[in-house]
């Protein structure tokens, strides 16, 4: 069916078009051209400067390291949660209760994982002062890292299993049981192949998303030296480097191409069924006892490590000093800078929330209910896969480079629009992905009733794909609230967020102060959810009646 191509459509394409070439492709531009910049002329030498040095080869390794094995450690416990909430009899209550735990880590920033496992395993660690021993030997370096990029990346890879368990088709463990299977091959041939995609996308997401995280390493990493740290010496150390700090920044985008590869090669073993159907299993109770108890003792640990954040601030000097004490919150809250900053971080979260929602889901709309040109739409997709490829923290370089002593630099204008350009390629998916399953005949009937373009997206189409213009503002709104990577290079000292706050108190080892804050970030991001699911509870009232309110689902939603 022919889509229509008003001039709107033409204007909306060339704002995004504009948009990214400004604020991605020229940045991105600029630092690779710097890359190459050796003294008065142009040359590899930086290059090679970098991939000769045997101390960038070792946090090379690293960093492949330590990702690759917390993405093995994330994806398997990921794995246990998720066959526990959809291939067992346990009660529902109790699986609503593993997907709401197993997704909280992402209202926090990661700078925060690392000062928890600190105050929880560290010597003087609340975990150590119960147990009387420390767990850990040398909580700095890799193994606090490993345990921080654990947590970090174990809702990506629950939300992608969790998701994919849902098309599983359980009628074939019927069928594995009549053939006589024995365990083994039951749980092989029924759960494991068909899931091989789905383990590989999660171990590859987790990978990168640990690969690039500056926030863990920032707090905890020590002597450990990982590619995001030495990104960070060689732009703001002692002795920064914008040319070295651009070939390391590109270095970086390594896992990106061999991440795309890699995707596009297990793609093949997806499994595709006729029908699923949604059976009782076979009851268990012993395998069921056993998943309930190692999942419980999996979101204990998980939620263990944050307990720190809700007892330090009351603690009037940790460990010396134990009494409870509001002394340390009351100044805290009493501070005028403090109430700036967190000022600050709401504008910018609520500005990215609108105006991201604003960008992604017209972008989307252009390429799924408009007949804009092949080339048109193919820029827009084009531009959301470079987004989903660049780390925050090269993101935040490039604008460093291109944006330093512009009017712009050091804005909340300038924050705003790199959380849109870089967690634009999710919301921009979604966004696509329900537009896409709409009707396409409604906008041909509403033009023969004689409505314009807009007339039928306000009346038609927006109502329609409502709940999600609330997940793309859900998810917009918790990623700018929580998001360090990109925004440590670009504000300023008026235009400071709760996060760079966080890693400025870091240097004066002000630990109780960053956990008043994070819990700020946690609060407002489980405010924003409730009325992200208090909107969706109005508009289902409006549309189906009464419906209850989850803040499962919101949290589900922002994840996506």
């Amino acid at each position: 069916m022919k889509l229509s191509n008003p001039p709107q459509a033409k204007a909306i394409w060339l704002f995004v078009t504009i948009l990214f070439i400004a604020f991605l492709f020229v940045p991105l531009g600029k630092m690779l051209a710097l890359s190459f910049n050796v003294g008065d002329g142009i040359g590899l030498d930086n290059y090679k400067s970098i991939a000769s040095s045997d101390s960038f080869k070792q946090v090379m390794f690293n960093s492949f390291f330590v990702a690759t094995i917390s993405a093995l450690s994330a994806t398997m416990l990921a794995f246990i949660l998720a066959y526990t909430v959809h291939w067992t009899n346990l009660p529902k209550g109790f699986k609503k209760v593993i997907k709401v735990a197993a997704l909280l880590p992402m209202l926090l920033p990661t700078v925060t994982y690392g000062f928890a496992i600190i105050y929880t395993f560290g010597k003087q660690g609340l975990l150590t002062q119960i147990l009387g021993f420390q767990l850990f030997e040398n909580i700095y370096g890799f193994q606090g890292m490993w345990l921080g990029y654990t947590i970090y990346t174990l809702p990506i890879a629950f939300l992608l299993l969790n998701n994919t368990f849902q098309y599983l088709d359980k009628k074939f463990v019927i069928v594995s049981e009549l053939m006589g299977d024995s365990s083994l091959r039951q749980f092989d041939m029924t759960v494991i192949r068909p899931l091989i995609g789905t383990f590989a996308a999660a171990m590859i997401q987790c990978f990168f998303l640990a690969f690039t995280d500056f926030g863990i390493p920032a707090s905890i990493g020590g002597q450990y030296k990982v590619i995001a740290t030495e990104l960070y010496t060689q732009i703001l150390g002692a002795s920064p480097s914008f040319e070295k700090g651009a070939v390391v920044a590109l270095f970086m985008l390594i896992p990106s191409i061999l991440s795309i590869a890699t995707l596009w090669y297990v793609a093949r073993f997806n499994v595709r069924y006729d029908s699923v159907e949604n059976i009782d299993l076979p009851s268990s109770k012993t395998k069921d006892r056993a998943l309930a108890v190692l999942s419980s003792a999996i979101l204990f640990c998980l939620l263990m490590v944050f307990a720190v954040i809700f007892i330090i601030p009351w603690i009037k000097t940790w460990p010396y000093q134990m009494q409870f004490s509001t002394e340390t919150v009351s100044k805290v809250l009493e501070s005028a800078n403090l109430m700036r900053v967190y000022k600050n971080s709401l504008i910018v979260a609520v500005l990215t929330a609108v105006f991201g929602t604003l960008i992604t889901y017209f972008s989307a709309l252009l390429c799924e209910r408009s007949g804009l040109f092949k080339v048109g739409k193919f820029s827009i997709q084009s531009s959301a896969l470079v987004t989903n490829t660049v780390p925050g923290m090269v993101v935040g370089i490039a604008y460093l480079m291109m944006f330093s002593g512009s009017a712009v630099a050091n804005t909340i204008f300038i924050i705003v629009i790199s959380n849109i350009i870089h967690y634009f390629a999710t919301p921009y998916l979604m966004s696509k992905n329900a537009l896409a399953k709409m009707n396409l005949g409604w906008e041909t009937t509403a033009s023969l009733l004689g409505d314009s373009w807009f007339a039928t997206l306000r009346r038609v189409v927006i109502p329609n794909s409502f709940f999600t213009l609330i997940e793309v503002a859900s998810f917009y709104f918790i990623s700018a609230m929580v998001t360090i990577s990109a925004v440590i290079f670009i504000s300023g000292a008026k235009t400071m967020v709760l996060t760079t706050k966080i890693v400025e108190l870091q240097h004066f080892a002000r630990f109780d102060e960053i956990f008043i804050l994070s819990l700020m970030i946690l609060l407002t991001n489980i405010c924003a959810l409730i009325l992200f699911a208090f909107i969706r509870h109005i508009h289902s009232r409006r549309l189906y009646g009464t419906s209850k309110i989850t803040t499962e689902k919101a949290v589900t939603a922002t994840a996506v």
